[in-house]
């Protein structure tokens, strides 16, 4: 089981979307799931994850999910080596044993060109971090994914999910 997810805020809290599909090409998901959070710490820079880690959490919790990878919005270091973001915190949460990858649509300033990768005809890439999974297989995977564009189907469709589109 692949779960792509993503968290949307509201001033009342968070609703966390996942998208749950079996294999990196396929075109239809097995499951899409939302759970809603309540209220949310304040924003902090350098503590974006503890907005959406709780939120992720809850989506896995809620529905019983025992996913053997997760694809998330945002960067495993923030840095690309050692500040900790989302993806280190929600690969951290699973003791180690859940693969985490991350999708970043928007450059780090401290993340360079070897975590880039072009789809489609796109000429903006995307940014991808790993953790539990080595870094060019994940490069792999994202570009395996169903979809003709920039961003893989999946990812779109749990950006509409989470925003209630």
């Amino acid at each position: 089981m692949i779960l792509a997810v993503d968290v949307h805020y509201s001033e009342t809290g968070a609703t966390a979307a996942g998208v749950v599909f079996t294999h990196w090409g396929d075109d239809l998901p097995e499951m899409e799931l939302v759970s809603h959070t309540g209220p949310l710490p304040e924003y902090r820079p350098g503590e974006f994850y503890k907005r959406e880690l709780p939120a992720i959490l809850r989506l896995i919790e809620d529905h019983g999910l025992k996913p053997d990878c997760i694809i998330v919005d945002g960067f495993i270091y923030l840095d690309g080596r050692s500040l900790p973001g989302l993806g280190k915190h929600l690969h951290d949460a699973s003791d180690g044993k859940v693969p985490v990858i991350d999708i970043a649509k928007n450059r780090l300033r401290d993340i360079g060109p070897e975590y880039e990768i072009f789809r489609g005809k796109s000429v903006r890439p995307l940014y991808i971090t790993a953790a539990g999974i080595d870094l060019e297989e994940a490069k792999d995977l994202i570009r395996s994914m169903h979809g003709a564009f920039r961003l893989p189907t999946f990812i779109k469709r749990v950006d509409r999910l989470c925003r209630g589109i």
